[in-house]
């Protein structure tokens, strides 16, 4: 008969013994299947870390223009940027806020007025840390963006707004501190900053609801040409290309002209966390991998004494050995084959809870652990892919190999007298 035949035969002849099989072949290859799921949601979900929330790097440098701030943005490890202007500017048409609390010695009319916003020229408000780790919120329209440039629009804060019954759409006019210039922006968003008025006089431009963000060129108009880019900050990947960014800005700034830091507590909070799942789920997968082979091997060899006298009839009637061992190899991979389908379609229905589960978020984080950016962090995207259920097939199909070779090779030193007079 044709071992391939006759390993159908067995199974169905045993189909106590073939349930378990399949069983704890269910149970390898659905581990192993978690394993390269969780390792490529993990990694998905790095490479969103690392584009949302990577490592800020400040460039400070004085006489900094937004000319470099852009050669800045445009060297090879940056993948977003943000440069910042800060000017003074009063209103025309607009009612600034002012400190509740009287004024020490008192100040002229027009001094207050001229001075009594704080206006920030960005060029991507979305960098901000009060943006970005949500303390500042914006709650109606959207921030200041790239597209912007060139366009004399405003994000202006809540308390300025309701003072003013302003709208998203609506225009006010700005005027720079020395009243020279004056210029009509746009308001396209509203933000809230949570910080309260200070308890002690201060400036009007110092109060946090007299604040505005601008593009960078509205901010350098209404500085009547005198305002330069306070710091560039540059959005790399990871710490690793910190040293590269160093080095490209070294040789566009110059050596020791310029302040470079690197701020990465961000990265270290949300993204390595990540980094030690996909390496734990690494593991996982040899982990099974050897363990599934050891227990299948333990197996195949207790099912081979169990059945020495079967082997000894067969070898007895001149079938030859290798093909006994071809059909234990071919008994256990029938069994890892419907296994790894059964482990495929398990992981399509619980891959994304496990994946919630050790790369979700939790609610319950303590305030003082950084947060993610605003667009935040893509939750963990577990899908089955036809790749990951090819290798948990090939690593199962190996095991079976393994499992059934290895133990098989007493069989080759086994002969047909000594099993049946051993098995009498």
């Amino acid at each position: 008969m044709n071992f391939v035949k006759r390993a159908g035969t067995s199974l169905g002849a045993r189909k106590s013994k073939t349930a378990a099989l399949l069983a704890i072949f269910l149970v390898i290859c659905a581990l192993l299947l978690g394993g390269f799921l969780l390792k490529a949601a993990a990694a998905r979900q790095e490479a969103d870390a690392q584009r949302t929330i990577g490592v800020d790097v400040t460039v400070r440098k004085e006489g900094l223009t937004q000319a470099l701030a852009d050669r800045l943005g445009a060297l090879g490890p940056v993948h977003r940027y943000n440069a910042e202007v800060p000017v003074r500017a009063g209103a025309q048409g607009l009612t600034p806020l002012t400190s509740q609390v009287p004024e020490p010695g008192g100040a002229a009319d027009g001094e207050k007025a001229n001075d009594a916003l704080a206006v920030n020229g960005v060029r991507d408000s979305g960098m901000l840390l009060p943006f970005s780790y949500g303390s500042t919120k914006i709650t109606a329209g959207r921030g200041i963006t790239p597209a912007d440039n060139g366009r004399d629009v405003a994000v202006i804060e809540q308390r300025l707004a309701e003072k003013n019954k302003l709208e998203v759409g609506d225009t006010v006019t700005v005027r720079s501190a020395d009243g020279k210039q004056t210029t009509a922006v746009t308001v396209v968003g509203i933000f809230q900053n949570p910080a309260q008025d200070p308890t002690l006089w201060v400036a009007p431009n110092e109060l946090p609801g007299n604040t505005l963000y601008v593009p960078v060129a509205t901010a350098q108009k209404l500085g009547s040409g005198t305002a330069t880019v306070r710091e560039a900050v540059l959005k790399i990947g990871s710490p690793d290309q910190a040293k590269q960014l160093h080095a490209e800005t070294e040789k566009l700034l110059g050596k020791g002209g310029f302040d470079f830091r690197v701020n990465e507590k961000a990265f270290k909070d949300q993204v390595l966390p990540i980094q030690r799942v996909g390496t734990f789920a690494g593991l996982l997968v040899w982990v099974i991998a050897l363990a599934g082979a050891l227990i299948l091997g333990l197996i195949v060899m207790l099912q081979i004494r169990e059945r020495r006298s079967e082997l000894g009839v067969l070898l007895s009637m001149g079938e030859k050995k290798w093909k006994l061992i071809g059909q234990h190899a071919v008994e256990v991979a029938a069994v890892a084959l419907p296994a790894v389908a059964l482990a495929a379609l398990a992981g399509s229905i619980a891959g994304q809870p496990a994946g919630d589960a050790f790369l979700g978020r939790q609610d319950d984080q303590p305030a003082s652990v950084a947060r993610t950016p605003e667009d935040g962090i893509a939750p963990p995207t577990v899908r089955v892919e036809a790749a990951d259920v090819g290798k948990v097939a090939g690593i199962a199909l190996g095991i079976s190999l393994v499992s059934t070779v290895i133990p098989g090779i007493g069989i080759l030193r086994l002969h047909p007298r000594s099993i049946l007079t051993d098995a009498e």
